[in-house]
């Protein structure tokens, strides 16, 4: 435990800190963006002292790359978008996460600062985790009163992000576990976090968290076969953690009464189960037809939505619209959301980004990707693609894409630095004397 304590110190005590607010702060909206003001600040009083400090990193030229791709997108659907302001808007507030991602790639220059970042984020799920507990147990948390259908734990009744982020996140709170208490930490960190995922009651976090569990069990197996026992103590563990929760809580009873309504075998039926999501990707298919080439504009979809869908449809004709004469908030699904708001020319681009992701990830060698393992695990299954997702071009959900992103380029290149020698960078806010970041295994 006193390791913990010292890597979480090391965290709050060190640059890392501005960085790590951002999760920190997440439950609380959009206060989550003081860690980007405070990381803008940072990257503007190191491109001052070392104007040249971009060239000497590979992973903060890669991280411009990746969000070049990603704000392009946005760009080209604002040309002639259906509400061009809200397009634009949103386009030029993407440009606040570069000097977020180049501030991770320069603060975390080290082996050691990683993995203090990794275990101060473990700590923050693991409050978030207590809390859900107390809040399943009591109906109260720091969050408040519990929603009537599902725990939302410090996130509040009007917020329910509560399981996919933490589904996200897990990757984090697993590595922290494994390295400290290995296989059976491993074992306890995953079941402790399952409960407030199940009680959650998302069922793309109940997916997310199982490709995490399928992951994990991967890197500890590191063979066919143990990888199937690992699968099936995970599968265990899933049954009798469903079946629990069955038993005693009304919340998750009711989420799966609903979701095994797909066994009907019936369109409505399937539709109920899915909570409206067809009737929503039945009207995006046919507002990416109507707009192929560049979308109806980024954070344009609740605008167009109506004009795709019949009147009686589910959104438009209830309070569940996002607001008068509009529809539902979004696509529900990721690569639907890319072609309806930016079209053909924003998958390109996201593909583009995709393969660039992946070839670096090929070229830094075993030892960089074993590093990176958390922020790549975590990255895959926010972007899995067969699911529900949320709004990927949005404020909050956004923020949480660029965070990890911008981490996972600094994890990927983090340099081999002895833990005695002065770290480069910035400490506390100003800029200590910059030094080549070195690429490792072939980077």
């Amino acid at each position: 435990m006193n390791s913990f304590a010292t890597s979480l110190k090391a965290a709050l005590r060190s640059p890392l800190l501005p960085f790590w607010l951002v999760i920190a702060l997440l439950p609380f909206g959009r206060s989550a963006e003081l860690g980007t003001a405070l990381c803008l600040l940072g990257v503007i009083l190191l491109f001052a002292r070392e104007p040249q400090a971009l060239r000497q990193h590979p992973g903060a030229q890669l991280l411009l790359w990746l969000l070049a791709a990603y704000a392009a997108a946005a760009l080209c659907s604002a040309v002639d978008a259906i509400r061009p302001g809200k397009s634009w808007s949103t386009a030029a507030a993407l440009l606040r996460y570069a000097p977020l991602g180049l501030y991770a790639c320069f603060a975390i220059r080290r082996e050691s600062k990683l993995q203090a970042l990794y275990v101060a984020v473990a700590w923050v799920l693991a409050l978030w985790c207590a809390d859900a507990w107390l809040q399943a147990l009591t109906g109260w948390s720091l969050g408040g009163h519990a929603e009537a259908e599902r725990i939302s734990g410090i996130f509040g009744a009007d917020n329910l992000k509560l399981g996919p982020t933490l589904a996200v996140l897990s990757p984090f709170a697993l590595w922290a576990a494994r390295r400290r208490w290995g296989l059976p930490g491993l074992l306890l960190a995953f079941a402790l976090v399952l409960g407030p995922v199940l009680l959650a009651g998302s069922r793309a976090a109940w997916l997310c968290y199982a490709l995490v569990a399928l992951g994990f069990a991967w890197r500890e197996a590191r063979s066919p076969l143990r990888f199937a026992g690992l699968c099936a103590v995970a599968a265990v563990l899933l049954v009798l953690a469903g079946g629990i929760a069955w038993k005693v809580s009304t919340r998750f009873h009711e989420r799966m009464e609903r979701t095994l309504l797909v066994l009907h075998g019936t369109d409505q039926s399937l539709d109920t189960a899915l909570s409206g999501r067809l009737d929503i990707w039945h009207a995006s298919l046919g507002m990416f037809a109507a707009h192929p080439i560049n979308g109806v504009g980024v954070r344009g979809f609740r605008y167009a939505y109506p004009q795709y869908a019949p009147a009686t449809d589910h959104f438009v004709a209830t309070d569940e619209a996002c607001g008068v004469g509009e529809g539902a908030c979004h696509a529900h699904q990721l690569v639907l959301e890319i072609l309806t708001e930016t079209g053909t020319l924003g998958l390109l681009l996201w593909l583009a980004g995709v393969a660039l992701a992946w070839r670096a990830w090929r070229r830094v060698g075993a030892a960089a990707r074993a590093r990176a393992f958390p922020a790549t695990l975590a990255l895959g299954v926010m972007l899995f693609p067969l699911n529900t997702h949320l709004a990927f071009y949005s404020a909050w959900w956004g923020l949480l894409f660029a965070w990890l992103l911008g981490l996972w380029c600094a994890s990927l290149f983090v340099a081999g630095i002895p833990a005695g020698e002065e770290e480069p960078g910035i400490r506390a806010g100003l800029l200590k004397e910059a030094r080549p970041v070195e690429a490792s295994d072939g980077a």
